[in-house]
C-alpha cells in the first residue's frame, strides 16, 4: 500500500470516528475541525472540507517526494484513530448477557 493510500484511509477512519463521536454528543477537540464544522454550511460539510484539504496537501507531499513527512503524519493519524476507537469502546454501554 502506498503512503498516500494509507493517508487517505486514515483520513476516512478519522472522519468516521469523528462522526461517531458527534452521534454520541462528544465535542470535537481539534480546533481547526471544530471551526470548520461551526462555520460551514453544516458540520459534516466542514469536516469533509478539512479532510479534502488534507488529502490535497498529501498529494502535494507525494508530488514533491516528501514521503518521510507523509509517513510521520500517517503514524500520527494512526495513533489518533486508535485513540478514538478505544475511547468509543470504553464509552459504550457494557453488554449484559441475559
Amino acid at each position: 500500500m502506498s503512503v498516500l493510500t494509507a493517508f487517505i484511509y486514515l483520513q476516512i477512519l478519522d472522519a468516521l470516528t469523528t462522526i461517531a463521536f458527534m452521534m454520541h454528543g462528544i465535542n470535537e477537540m481539534n480546533p481547526l475541525i471544530k471551526w470548520a464544522m461551526r462555520e460551514s454550511f453544516n458540520p459534516l460539510g466542514g469536516l469533509f472540507l478539512v479532510k479534502a484539504a488534507a488529502v490535497l496537501v498529501a498529494v502535494l507531499c507525494v508530488s514533491y517526494s516528501r514521503y518521510s513527512v507523509l509517513r510521520k503524519v500517517n503514524v500520527f493519524f494512526a495513533l489518533v484513530v486508535a485513540y478514538n476507537l478505544v475511547a468509543l469502546i470504553l464509552a459504550a454501554p457494557v453488554l449484559h448477557s441475559t
